[in-house]
């Protein structure tokens, strides 16, 4: 199969190391484990150490498949001073694992899918993204400097950076973009704020402030009174869908179930990406106990959708 010149490109730039031209002379069976491999590296030894105090060695070393984007020691090294020692503590140990398991992809992702894909879901639970240009190859903001170091259990990547997962939940995320503000005080009149702030995981299928200011300012001023809560709270349920469904999947999946009981359709219509009768206009949008997609009409369950006309 011939390869595209913007893939030529971006293959000669990662620099493949003795490893992945080795790599056709030895079966993945032969090869060392992830966990061993990284062991074996002096390069690794800050991620080794923080692996032993997350309990991830023996995962790492299990029967699977894994893609590890794994961080050099000079990559930890470039954190703030204080930060290392910090996540080695115990009391850390939960948001040391949540790093570490953003490097890592359920499944065994070649140099060659890396740059053939968006990005993927980690370990973690959290989105990253993939990117590729004549600079080379990226995943987040950090650059992947060698590919496709064979493991028996997956692959390992080095990168130039830590990679670091959003600490913010739903409604801080929604809140630091500024154009949530219409949905954050109605999520607050109806105690969801409470569910997005602490629960979840949840998909969010947030109308953006015009997209409210859609329905009318009396519409909108009515919704927000006292005896109209459970209307409202009706209405943003149609909103948001339990776990962290992603958009690759949720197109797949063509429907979702909200919070409220209805079905909300999921499709593409005429190139465009669409959830109900709203136009996706951004999509995965990471939280840490959630996803947001960001969109341009207000989802009015079909039985409150008469009383506001």
């Amino acid at each position: 199969m011939l390869l595209n010149p913007i893939l030529i490109t971006v293959m000669a730039s990662l620099g493949q190391c003795s490893a992945t031209k080795n790599a056709a002379a030895h079966s993945a069976a032969e090869a060392p484990t992830i966990a061993a491999a990284a062991a074996s590296q002096e390069q690794f030894s800050t991620l080794v150490a923080a692996l032993e105090a997350a309990d991830l060695v023996d995962t790492l070393n299990a029967n699977g498949q894994f893609t590890v984007f794994a961080p050099t020691n000079d990559a930890f090294a470039a954190l703030p001073e204080g930060t290392i020692p910090a996540l080695l503590k115990k009391e850390n140990k939960g948001q040391l694992t949540d790093i570490l398991t953003y490097h890592v992809v359920p499944s065994n992702m070649k140099a060659t899918e890396v740059i053939g894909s968006s990005g993927s879901r980690t370990v973690n639970g959290q989105w990253v993204d993939f990117t590729y240009g004549p600079n080379g190859a990226f995943i987040d903001n950090a650059r992947i400097t060698t590919t496709d170091i064979e493991c028996s259990n997956g692959t390992i990547h080095i990168i130039d950076q830590v990679i670091l997962p959003t600490g913010k939940n739903i409604v801080a995320t929604a809140s630091d973009t500024g154009t949530f503000n219409t949905l954050l005080a109605a999520a607050e009149a109806t105690g969801l704020a409470r569910n997005l702030g602490h629960d979840g995981p949840y998909t969010v299928f947030a109308p953006t402030d015009d997209a409210f200011a859609r329905l009318g300012k009396k519409n909108i001023e009515e919704l927000l009174l006292p005896e109209n809560k459970d209307k409202l709270a009706r209405i943003l349920g149609n909103h948001v869908v339990s776990g962290r469904i992603y958009s690759p999947d949720a197109l797949a999946a063509g429907h979702a179930k909200t919070l409220a009981g209805t079905h909300l359709t999921i499709s593409m219509v005429e190139g465009r990406a669409r959830v109900g009768d709203a136009n996706l206009l951004l999509t995965d949008i990471d939280a840490s106990n959630g996803v947001i997609h960001v969109i341009d009409t207000v989802l009015i369950p079909s039985e409150e959708q008469a009383r506001l006309d």
